[in-house]
């Protein structure tokens, strides 16, 4: 009988457990993958911050409505605090590819700790991975056999500086290849802008404001079935907006046409909205317009 209770691996001692592996420093590891013993399949909620260069050998990646022949390598970026892997079915496999695991207290001091909000893509779905190039591979792959080489010298006041720098070269990389791969699937990128307009203007036109209150960007992320932040950065490079101004950027769209309907008072149309209180429509129509929206409504009629 199989266990399918999720692990908690919350030490990077845990984690090189699981795989067989040596601790060479208490807070980073770097595996080879492929130099562990097979394994059965398992689930496991991290307390690290952990990135998998998974190998992919399995023909082209379906994405969206479009393949991409990306062979050489998938890199998936892990926060704490989730669940992944694959129930045990009683069958065992053997690992391919590098796995980087952190714990958040070594970054804590340092520039990278600074800057870790930056890197967004740790909160990406796993069908939002980012598919090297093998050029793009290698050099990840120098960055682990980088830091892996840190983790074999003794530990020292250099250490915890060093090994930091060295992640968030490679975070920086990531952050690189990431803007390639928005670039590079401007169709796909697209095709989700197109259903991001469709499912704003079936929001206003099927009255669900109303009911729901206006549009979130995790409301409008679920519905596209893409992580809040993936479709965040999707948005901002492809309209140089950030998904939460273009919601509010149709909100006003919307609302300059209905303020000209002469029925209707402002406070009427800010409910009409989702607006919980009209001052809050007023405020941010003046923001975006320059003017309020009884200021509009008489210049226009």
């Amino acid at each position: 009988m199989t266990n399918n209770k999720p692990l908690i691996i919350d030490t990077v001692d845990k984690f090189n457990k699981m795989f067989g592996t040596e601790t060479l420093h208490p807070m980073v590891s770097v595996i080879d993958m492929s130099k562990v013993n097979p394994m059965r399949h398992i689930r496991y909620t991290l307390g690290l911050y952990t990135i998998f260069l998974k190998e992919v050998k399995c023909g082209d990646l379906r994405y969206g409505r479009q393949y991409y022949d990306y062979q050489e390598g998938t890199l998936v970026c892990i926060a704490p605090g989730q669940t992944i892997g694959v129930e045990d079915n009683g069958e065992t496999f053997q690992p391919k590819g590098w796995a980087l695991a952190f714990h958040p207290d070594i970054i804590k001091g340092t520039s990278l700790g600074r800057h870790m909000n930056e890197y967004s893509f740790f909160s990406y779905e796993a069908n939002e991975a980012l598919h090297l190039s093998e050029r793009e591979r290698n050099m990840v792959v120098d960055c682990f056999e980088k830091i892996r080489h840190e983790l074999e010298h003794a530990i020292d006041r250099h250490s915890k500086r060093l090994i930091a720098i060295n992640i968030e070269m490679l975070l920086d990389y990531c952050l690189r290849f990431y803007e390639r791969q928005f670039i590079t699937r401007q169709n796909v990128n697209r095709d989700i802008l197109s259903r991001f307009e469709i499912l704003l203007n079936d929001y206003f036109t099927n009255d669900r404001t109303s009911r729901e209150g206006f549009p979130t960007v995790r409301l409008c992320a679920s519905e596209l079935c893409l992580s809040p932040n993936y479709f965040g950065d999707l948005i901002k490079k492809e309209t140089g907006k950030t998904a939460q101004e273009y919601i509010q950027l149709k909100i006003i769209d919307v609302a300059k046409e209905r303020i000209l309907d002469p029925s209707k008072t402002i406070s009427q149309v800010a409910y009409e909205l989702g607006f919980q209180y009209p001052q809050h429509f007023t405020r941010l129509f003046k923001k975006v317009v320059g003017q309020t929206p009884h200021e509009y409504r008489s210049t226009m009629v």
